[in-house]
């Protein structure tokens, strides 16, 4: 089992535990740095949503920077597992987590989440299926991150207002588009 570090807020430099699953792809340091400089530091009062958790390091960094809820939702058992104690040992009241598949959550749940996570395993057209379900948990003025094996200009209603490229990581800060 490796370990990630979370980068910033009242948690910074401690440690998650991470499995070695297929598929599990850590958002890397630089990436989260560039995310959070995007919407800021300071989440107090923020909902968040991370999607498809894996290992749940950008929940858990909007919770290290004040996030007042946060919703980890992750299918894999092993993962789920490494989530549960992580949790325990960062003694994360604020974040919630859901054993489970992504369409089923979004389908079944009513909270509004002001950011919402998106980095699902590459090639198995997620974020399409998700897209459509998206507005169901969104509030007004949501942000959406999301992850991709190659750029998006859009995502459904949502469109990319800042990008970049980490290695094989396209990365997109997106907001609903306003006509």
């Amino acid at each position: 089992m490796s370990r990630i570090r979370i980068s910033g807020g009242g948690w910074r430099s401690r440690q998650l535990k991470v499995v070695d699953s297929a598929g599990l792809r850590p958002t890397p340091d630089k990436v989260r740095q560039t995310l959070f400089s995007w919407v800021g530091q300071d989440l107090s009062g923020w909902a968040c949503l991370d999607l498809f958790a894996g290992t749940g390091v950008l929940g858990l960094e909007a919770a290290s920077r004040g996030a007042e809820r946060v919703t980890l939702v992750e299918k894999g058992a092993q993962a789920f597992f490494a989530l549960r104690q992580n949790l325990a040992s960062l003694g994360a009241g604020n974040v919630e987590l859901h054993k489970g598949d992504a369409l089923q959550f979004l389908a079944s749940h009513q909270a509004r989440y002001d950011l919402i996570f998106l980095d699902p395993p590459y090639r198995q057209g997620w974020l399409q299926r998700v897209a459509p379900l998206l507005d169901s948990v969104a509030a007004d003025d949501c942000l959406i991150y999301a992850e991709a094996e190659s750029s998006m200009d859009a995502l459904g209603a949502w469109r990319t207002c800042k990008r970049g490229v980490c290695g094989s990581v396209h990365y997109h800060l997106m907001q609903r588009d306003v006509l």
